[in-house]
């Protein structure tokens, strides 16, 4: 027969009592009563029968309470003390007499300390304010709309692989969006991570379409921990351009970007242990050796298997309790997305650097590193800003130092390849061909070319231009000129007077058809200047006098 649920409330206990109770005042308390109450709380009837005369005897039903231990501060003391080990407190107490004339028994010394303190509070004098943690409860945040708000966070792969023939576990930066728990953006270093990784995954993660599909954009905030290399300047900087919120989290607090946390646990128990070199495997209890001939996975394999796995977890992977991809999630949200510009980002996440350099003939020198590129060829002596991703000093990005104009990448000298140092002299070869090309040209146009003739004759210079295009050229030298006359700030025109009227003969049009009779080849005599009585007069300018005609 199960065990009644009420059996230890006394609650409901005293409650079944006082209904007994009742029915007894009224005369209606029958045997029926007490067997239906003892079978409800699993009990013999005649249980039920004293709680009634104890009801009787008090007034109201009041429960034999059982004296019960109760630490005092020594004792206290003591459980902190031995940092959680009840037994030994026992013994210590025991020993310094403070258990009292009648000692009691360890197991009422340990029920006691277990009624007084929780098992997270236990596990915190046992291991510390980590070990406490894992019994504490939070809240979930509501899921929200994707780019709402993000999640950053380091974590050290639990593999071993070969970088440059070392034994090295790299780590992985990234971004998580935490309404679909999808992956916007990743970094992959060799090393420890800093200020370098973040601003990469970064990147990556706001310019979508790249690596990892269609995910990414600006979120509204971005929560990361109290890591140093996240709370850096540049970082601030980097996310304050989006106009980006950085929310800082107190250190050791996982809880609190718990979407991150998941991704972190999940490539650890997901991929990482059927990798060679696993960390994290069991041992057996002999003690074992770095197996010099052990094969591990090379850098470049690493990094196609950790972005296959991202590419896999946004695509494929079912989120528990969701039954959606994360990709599914993101496509479903129709919320509205900022992207920025690509060809606008090239200067993001570069630190400047506050002086100008000058391109020498060897290239551009900064902190004895000398880098060139092609677009160098024909600036030596030019001024340019200098920009870099930190700890990344093989390539940095150069702009004119007068207007900012973006010029391009420059690199190493010892890092460039056979390919660079080909492209360089190319630049060179086109420069030098169309200078020689210019300058044939100009050459040529120097040069008066004569007709070619087969009788006696004068040389004759051979036209270039046509009579359209000649006429053309002198009209536009005329209006150019006739601009350059004119000077109607020193001797403005005055207004014609009301009496003056126009002519019968000036309105009559004239015939630019000359006759046959006249010649045409005789020149013109310039106009007469005007008086300079007559600029200050409204009368009209004299007449110009008629030119000699042959017949006359």
């Amino acid at each position: 027969m199960p065990v009644s649920p009420h059996h230890r409330d006394e609650g409901v206990r005293r409650e079944a009592v006082r209904r007994l109770m009742f029915l007894e005042q009224r005369d209606s308390l029958h045997a029926d009563h007490i067997r239906t109450v003892a079978e409800a709380f699993d009990v013999n009837p005649r249980t039920v029968n004293r709680w009634l005369d104890n009801a009787r005897a008090h007034g109201h039903y009041t429960p034999h309470q059982r004296s019960s231990f109760t630490l005092t501060q020594p004792m206290r003391d003591a459980v902190a003390r031995s940092c959680g080990n009840m037994a030994a407190a026992h013994r210590e107490l025991a020993e310094d007499g403070h258990l009292g004339s009648k000692p009691i028994s360890y197991a009422t010394f340990y029920r006691a300390v277990t009624e007084h303190y929780s098992p997270g509070f236990l596990a915190g004098l046992r291991g510390g304010e980590r070990a406490r943690r894992a019994f504490d409860i939070h809240f979930n945040r509501p899921p929200g709309h994707r780019n709402e708000a993000w999640e950053a966070d380091h974590v050290e792969a639990s593999v071993w692989v070969n970088v440059a023939g070392h034994r090295r576990k790299p780590w992985i930066t990234w971004f998580v969006d935490c309404a679909t728990d999808v992956i916007c953006g990743l970094c992959i270093s060799a090393q420890f991570p800093s200020r370098e990784n973040v601003l990469i995954a970064a990147r990556a993660a706001l310019q979508r379409g790249g690596d990892f599909g269609p995910f990414g954009g600006v979120p509204t905030l971005v929560r990361v921990d109290g890591g140093k290399d996240f709370l850096c300047q540049s970082v601030e900087a980097a996310l304050g351009v989006f106009g980006v919120r950085r929310i800082d989290l107190p250190p050791d607090s996982p809880w609190l970007k718990g979407t991150v946390e998941a991704v972190n646990r999940a490539i650890k128990t997901m991929r990482f242990p059927s990798l060679p070199g696993y960390t994290e495997a069991p041992r057996t209890s002999r003690r074992t050796r770095i197996d010099p001939d052990e094969h591990l996975l090379t850098y470049e394999a690493f990094v196609r298997i950790v972005t296959d796995w991202v590419h896999d977890w946004n695509h494929n992977h079912v989120l528990a309790g969701r039954q959606r991809t994360p990709s599914q999630l993101w496509h479903d949200d129709l919320t509205p997305i900022y992207d920025v510009d690509p060809t606008e980002l090239h200067t993001y996440t570069l630190e400047p650097l506050k002086r100008p350099l000058t391109i020498n003939d060897d290239g551009v020198h900064w902190d004895k590193r000398h880098y060139i590129a092609p677009f160098m060829q024909g600036r030596k002596g030019e001024k340019v800003l200098l920009r870099y991703m930190p700890h990344h000093y093989r390539q940095v990005e150069l702009y004119k130092a007068k207007d900012g104009t973006y010029l391009g990448p420059a690199i190493l000298q010892n890092a460039a390849t056979d390919e660079d140092r080909r492209e360089t002299r190319r630049v060179a070869e086109r420069d030098a061909n169309r200078l020689r090309t210019a300058l044939k040209r100009a050459e040529r146009q120097r040069q008066e070319r004569f007709e070619a003739d087969t009788v006696p004759t004068h040389p004759r210079p051979v036209a270039d231009l046509t009579t359209e295009q000649a006429a053309h050229l002198l009209d536009g030298r005329r209006d150019e000129e006739r601009a350059r006359e004119a000077r109607p700030d020193l001797a403005p025109l005055p207004e014609p007077s009301a009496s003056w009227e126009p002519s019968a003969d000036s309105q009559t049009p004239l015939d630019p058809t000359p006759t046959s009779d006249a010649p045409t080849d005789v020149p013109l005599p310039p106009l007469p200047a005007p008086s300079p009585s007559w600029l200050q007069t409204d009368s009209a300018p004299p007449t110009p006098e008629k030119a000699p005609d042959d017949h006359d």
